[in-house]
């Protein structure tokens, strides 16, 4: 149709004619083409010389040579072909084939063109092909091809058809990118039980086998047994390839010996390619895949990539099967590890029963015996004795209860009770506690008019633990208990005007060992399962609880149970001895502590710091006979109290709220008017590792609990007598303490030996100490900072430049150290503490994590070289993590104030 009306244009232009188009040159801007048409003898060929072809064809040669567009013209019977340079890369290798018969040039895809061809030249109508496939060897081999292609008749100066001229362009690419594509999306939602490899292996090789065209066949080698087993195949028999190979390299890559045939044109597969399964950065690998390259498609950079990520595809489905059997696996570990853990608490709490009924029955009995009184301090202490047992009790209870719930072995055994006037007791028992708290406790429990069907005791702990819970964080104002019945439950309702929840709390505040970070409380010990416990004992009974709270204006916790039927006749009901236990625990709680007056003589102060009541109390009987005693509940109103007048040596807990004994001791140990005061700590943590803790932060000794009286009043001794530079003698009439025993501390005696000479007197101006400690994520990154901190302290130290940038290298490179080889560590942290005195400078680096190699002359590759080249070296492993300590001696004396 375009030679048509081209023909048309010319014959109504009179100024253009044969002669005039041959002048100014048929061929001319034509291109390779265009020259390869002007050196062709077409005097050979069908179409005659130049000079004798007719216009029609001359002006349809032109129209060719100059478009951009992939053209070819056909002439005569023969098919003579002419074609512009657009057109060439679609015959490749075939290139050049101007004037030659194109039923030639294309004779292996000219079954499929040549009707198009015939019904344009017969009909004089144009085809219109899209995406059709097309057999071409124009690159050695059959290839795979797509066109787009309309043919339309040439016609001659007589009108008649005397050619075909057809216009295409290529879309193998786009064919080729929407089938992969397709694939790829598929196999990302190929659907299988999740954890289930094998039939996720199954699906994904079910997926692969609905695209033959791009891989004919192909087979997944998972790792294992010491090589590679063969998991799934597609596209060929299974027992065509090897079931177990050692390795990737004795699979095959050419695979004509196989007799597979794939590709559009089903020939031969003559080769495959091995991709690795996973095992990139970070990643384990899996296995490998083995994928059949298509015989009709050349293995250019597009086909490998596509290749890559068909195997991606299965690295992430399979290692996303194993990550969920592994997680399977785990819940089946953890759920064990539960059952075992209550079969644990539930086996202990009941043993532990035991000794506790013989300590507590003696102590009760004794106390509780008219005909033999006892004198009052013994009294005191036994009173003390039975108080923590009793709490210790509850604490054995409340863990019976837990393991009972979780076992399912729990039922509530509910008897008609009058529930108004046996809360209102409850509530009663607490009231003196409250009261001596400085809270106001008001209890609204008017009579129901029927009785309700609970599980006496469960109900106690219950409204006990939730006004325990009030009294904890509640420090000014009151609690109020509201109890009221509803047609059909019975609501139970605890105000407080305490310090609140904050909202994203509330949803976890019935987890069991869920704490509320920072928050502000007196302190009790528990097990961190109140709360929970509420919950569960309220649902035993098929009740509810919930809370409503705001910061700063306090909470609302409601307990809702039905009425119920009873399980079992109505007793007597009243509040048990755990509850008096726990009220006379929070009685001594928030009364101020009694000191005794100094004994006489006395000239050391010690402070005692500890957020525990009983604590404070039975170190002050210790503590008392022989030196002055001041207590204190938290680090905060320790370093007050410092502030206020410093004691001669402080003796400090470590888990406190608001500023813990870590805390308090850095701060003192940041002051210098506070730096020397000797510091003792007592901490629950048992161990080497805690121990080694304690002296890193700079303690100057350290015991834990449970420890023996004598042993404690030998080191306060010992810490005075350091802190004083001479030997601090017992008032008259006091017995020397026992020495401690070895069995009771060993590890601490070993850090702390007795031979330690007393250091001397302290000068009235301390000598400039410069002392940090820094806290910093277990990550490479955090080294660059730590260089700048420690570069920071050096240069305010006045510390010697080579000197200080020997110590960057050997802190830097432990830092390093602690980072890459700490494995699961028990925080993601690296502690760093750095202090410069007139003498030495001493550099301490501590990772929470496991080594993955420890050997006794911890031998770190260059950072023994760097760290051994500054100073004295020395490491202290655990299983809670590794202390590297780099100690040099000063090389240049500290800047002289004002100089």
């Amino acid at each position: 149709m375009l030679v048509s009306w081209l023909e048309v244009c010319v014959a109504a232009d009179p100024s253009t004619g044969p002669d005039r188009t041959h002048a100014d040159g048929l061929f001319s801007g034509g291109g390779e083409a265009g020259r390869l048409m002007a050196a062709h003898d077409w005097a050979a060929t069908s179409v005659g010389p130049v000079q004798e072809w007719p216009a029609s064809l001359r002006y349809a040669v032109r129209t060719v040579l100059a478009s951009r567009f992939p053209m070819v013209l056909t002439w005569g019977p023969e098919f003579v072909q002419f074609y512009n340079d657009a057109y060439t890369p679609f015959i490749g290798a075939k290139h050049p084939a101007i004037g030659e018969d194109i039923r030639r040039t294309l004779a292996e895809g000219w079954a499929a063109l040549s009707g198009p061809v015939e019904h344009a030249m017969a009909t004089c109508e144009a085809s219109w092909l899209p995406r059709l496939p097309l057999l071409l060897e124009r690159a050695g081999y059959r290839e795979e091809t797509y066109f787009t292609v309309s043919h339309a008749p040439a016609f001659g100066d007589d009108g008649r058809v005397a050619g075909m001229h057809a216009v295409c362009t290529e879309v193998t690419a786009e064919v080729l990118g929407e089938r992969r594509q397709q694939l790829l999306h598929d196999l990302s939602c190929t659907q299988a039980h999740r954890g289930d490899e094998a039939a996720v292996l199954a699906g994904l090789c079910r997926t692969l086998g609905s695209d033959p065209l791009d891989v004919p066949f192909a087979a997944v080698y998972l790792d294992g047994d010491g090589g590679l087993r063969r998991a799934g195949t597609v596209g060929c028999p299974p027992g065509s390839l090897p079931a177990h190979v050692p390795d990737a390299g004795a699979l095959p890559g050419p695979v004509a010996g196989l007799g597979l045939v794939g590709g559009f044109w089903q020939d031969p597969v003559r080769d495959a390619v091995v991709l690795p399964l996973g095992g990139g950065a970070g990643e384990e690998r899996i296995g490998v895949l083995v994928a059949g390259v298509s015989p009709n498609r050349a293995l250019d950079a597009e086909y490998r990539t596509f290749l890559d990520l068909v195997a991606g595809q299965f690295a992430s489905g399979l290692g996303t099967a194993r990550a969920f059997e592994a997680e399977r696996r785990r819940a089946e570990s953890l759920a064990e590890l539960d059952r075992a853990k209550t079969a644990f608490f539930s086996d202990v709490s009941h043993e532990l029963r035991t000794p506790l009924t013989l300590l507590l029955g003696p102590i009760s009995d004794v106390l509780a015996d008219p005909a033999d009184p006892l004198p009052p301090s013994a009294r005191d202490q036994l009173e003390l004795a039975l108080r923590n047992g009793q709490r210790l009790q509850r604490l054995v209870d409340d863990l019976m209860d837990v393991a009972s719930i979780e076992a399912g072995r729990a039922g509530a055994v509910r008897v008609p009770t009058d529930l108004a006037a046996f809360t209102a007791e409850l509530a009663g028992v607490l009231r003196a506690a409250t009261e001596r708290a400085g809270l106001r406790l008001s209890v609204d429990c008017p009579p129901l008019d029927r009785p309700v069907h609970v599980d006496p005791r469960m109900w106690e702990k219950v409204v006990l633990n939730l006004l325990s819970n009030a009294v904890k964080y509640t420090f000014v104002g009151g609690i109020q208990l509201v109890l009221r019945g509803e047609p059909d439950q019975v609501v139970l309702t605890v105000t407080d005007t305490g310090i609140g929840i904050p909202a994203d709390e509330l949803p976890r505040v019935f987890d069991r060992f869920h704490r509320v970070q920072g928050s502000l409380a007196r302190h009790r010990e528990g097990t961190g399962i109140g709360l929970a416990l509420v919950r569960e004992l309220a649902g035993l009974h098929g009740g509810t609880v919930t809370v409503a709270s705001e910061p700063g204006a306090g909470s609302t916790f409601t307990v809702a149970v039905p009425y119920g039927s009873p399980d079992a006749p109505a007793d007597p009901v009243a509040p048990s001895s755990a509850a008096h236990g726990t009220a006379a625990s929070w009685v001594a709680d928030v009364t101020p502590d009694e000191l005794p007056p100094a004994p006489a003589g006395a000239t050391a102060t010690v402070l005692v710091v500890d957020d525990n009541a009983d604590m404070r109390t039975y170190l002050t009987r210790l503590l008392a006979p022989i030196w002055r005693v001041r207590t204190c509940t938290d680090g905060e109103e320790a370093l007050a109290a410092v502030a206020e007048e410093q004691p001669d040596v402080v003796l400090t807990d470590v888990m406190m709220p608001r500023v813990d004994g870590f805390e308090l001791l850095r701060r003192l140990r940041a002051d210098p008017a506070t730096r020397a005061i000797p510091v003792i700590m007592l901490t629950a943590r048992a161990g080497q590792e805690a121990a080694v803790e304690g002296f890193t932060a700079g303690v100057d000794d350290y015991l834990a609990k449970p420890f023996r009286a004598d042993e404690l009043i030998a080191r306060v001794r010992v810490a005075l007598q350091r802190g004083s530079g001479g030997s601090a003698q017992l008032p008259p009439g006091r017995p020397e303490p026992v020495a401690p025993r070895a069995a009771t501390a060993p590890e601490v005696r070993v850090l702390v030996p007795a031979s330690r000479p007393p250091v001397p007197p302290r000068p009235a101006t301390a000598p400039a100490v410069h002392r940090e400690r820094w806290r910093f994520p277990a990550v490479a990154q955090s080294v660059p900072a730590l260089r700048r901190a420690l570069r920071r302290l050096f240069s305010t130290a006045g510390l010697d430049d080579d000197q200080a940038y020997d110590l960057l290298l050997a802190a830097c490179e432990a830092a390093t150290n602690a980072v890459e080889h700490a494995q699961q560590p028990t925080e993601p942290f690296v502690d760093v503490t750095a202090e410069v005195t007139t003498t030495e400078v001493v550099v301490t680096v501590r990772d929470h994590g496991q080594w993955r190699e420890r050997v006794p002359s911890m031998d770190r590759g260059r950072g023994s070289t760097l760290m051994g080249a500054v100073g004295e070296v020395t490491a202290v492993p655990g299983p809670e993590g590794t202390t590297v300590t780099i100690r040099s001696p000063r090389t240049s004396p500290p800047p002289r104030p004002g100089g």
